[in-house]
């Protein structure tokens, strides 16, 4: 099924079932993509090296070489090749272990045709085929919370509305106003963006919308800034809550009139320029003490979308950590990968700096580790005194337990009759409970200890 005629480095599917494997190559040809088939796992590694495929999904159950050895050997034959897991719904958790082990992906039967062209555009890093969802290629995701936010996202990108994009830092506001433009009728003309706070007060007006040579110390030539350059395009404005207040009023002007007059220049030049915004700041708190001006808000908060941060979306993780090793391995960093070990630590720890800090941690990873695999003492060791995040169900069940006795014993005065009766236990029981959860009876004293044994 491969075309001879193209010298494009086709999709590799495996699967032992014949009728499936025609059926995902037709789907996948009519969307212009190069495809070749592999019915076992033997002759998909011999086919890895006559075609150097640029993506593979491989179904976890094949008759000869167990899934997670077929996953193992691509891995050591051709690093940095995505590959993505086919699998029956009652192999679901194996092939969520599958993911943890390097896999990008996993697909569920029967194959549902979007999933499947979504899956693959996404891991192509934007695809060969063309696609209505290349846009969103940059954004890894296979979070339901994400997925609707880029239903959002695809929508208004094909009106010419502003934009404002919250989250907290570092949850990827600049990739999804990217994506935004992308998806717009914009997309052949620039994106410019530049973060207000990394950009002197005295120096942002000229920055944004030019200068005139002499209008200020060390403004040695006409600058347009970069309004003017993104003329046609789109202009994201980062972190727009820390605008100061006079640039705001010019900001605004700009936006009603559609002009902008340059530093040192007394006549205003047209401009057309879409804004999308993004702070991590609490605009209408800002307002509301005269940080920031109502109007201006108004004017930028027309469509606001809002980004989730990481531990909403922890079932991205692997994924992200899969595509930013990817991206330090193209880059010329040794090629590594996470034991299950490691990759169920990263999952569970706290993210408060979001992608940005995971990316991070994957990059200080890659760098320190000894060998091909990171291990999870070396993921604990990046986290710091951060790496314990998710509860488990015992301990989260064992925590509540001592708050609420410690909460019957605070209302029941430290009377231990009464505190069983509020609890709606007798005495005797309720005195096992306190022993049980390291609970001191008598008032001020606590002895928070492990969570009991389950039973």
């Amino acid at each position: 099924m491969l075309n001879p005629r193209t010298a494009e480095r086709p999709i590799l599917l495996v699967d032992d079932d014949t009728r499936l494997l025609r059926l995902l190559a037709l789907r996948l040809e009519s969307e212009g993509y190069a495809v070749a088939v592999a019915s076992s796992a033997p002759e998909a590694l011999q086919r890895l090296g006559e075609l150097r495929p640029q993506f593979v999904l491989a179904d976890l159950r094949l008759p000869d070489i167990d899934g997670f050895e077929l996953l193992s050997r691509i891995q050591g034959h051709s690093p940095g090749l995505p590959v993505a897991i086919l699998t029956a719904h009652g192999d679901i958790p194996d092939a969520v272990r599958a993911t943890q082990a390097g896999a990008v992906d996993f697909l569920t039967k029967p194959v549902d045709r979007e999933r499947l062209l979504s899956c693959i555009r996404t891991h192509l890093g934007g695809g060969t085929a063309p696609g209505d969802d290349d846009w969103r290629s940059g954004v890894i995701t296979r979070s339901p919370v994400m997925e609707a936010l880029l239903d959002d996202a695809g929508r208004v990108a094909r009106m010419d509305s502003a934009v404002l994009l919250t989250g907290a830092s570092g949850s990827g506001k600049e990739v999804l106003a990217r994506a935004i433009h992308r998806a717009s009728r914009r997309a052949a003309r620039p994106f410019v963006a530049i973060n207000c706070t990394a950009v002197p007060a005295e120096l942002l007006e000229s920055e944004l919308f030019g200068h005139r040579r002499g209008a200020f110390t060390g403004a040695h030539a006409d600058q347009p800034g970069l309004f003017r350059a993104a003329d046609g395009g789109t202009v994201f404005l980062d972190e727009i809550g820390d605008m100061p207040l006079p640039l705001q009023a010019k900001l605004l002007r700009v936006l009603q009139e559609r002009e902008v007059r340059p530093v040192g220049e007394t006549r205003t030049l047209p401009v057309d320029v879409r804004v999308l915004s993004a702070t991590h700041a609490d605009l209408e708190e800002r307002v509301a003490d005269g940080r920031f001006r109502e109007d201006l808000f108004y004017r930028l908060n027309v469509v606001r979308l809002q980004l989730p941060a990481l531990e909403q979306r922890r079932e991205d993780i692997p994924l992200l950590v899969q595509h930013r090793l990817a991206q330090l391995a193209q880059a010329g960093a040794p090629r590594r990968l996470y034991s299950a070990e490691a990759m169920e630590a990263l999952v569970a720890a706290p993210w408060p700096g979001n992608v940005r800090q995971l990316f991070n941690v994957v990059e200080r990873n890659v760098a320190l580790a000894p060998g091909r695999v990171i291990g999870a003492a070396l993921v604990r060791a990046s986290l710091g005194k951060r790496s314990i995040g998710l509860a488990s169900f015992d301990e989260a069940r064992a925590e509540f337990t001592r708050n609420y006795l410690r909460q019957m014993l605070e209302l029941a005065g430290g009377n231990i009759s009464r505190a069983a009766r509020l609890a709606g236990r007798n005495r005797t029981d309720f005195y096992k409970l306190l022993s049980r959860y390291s609970v001191d009876p008598r008032p001020g004293r606590r002895q928070d200890g492990p969570p009991p044994a389950a039973g």
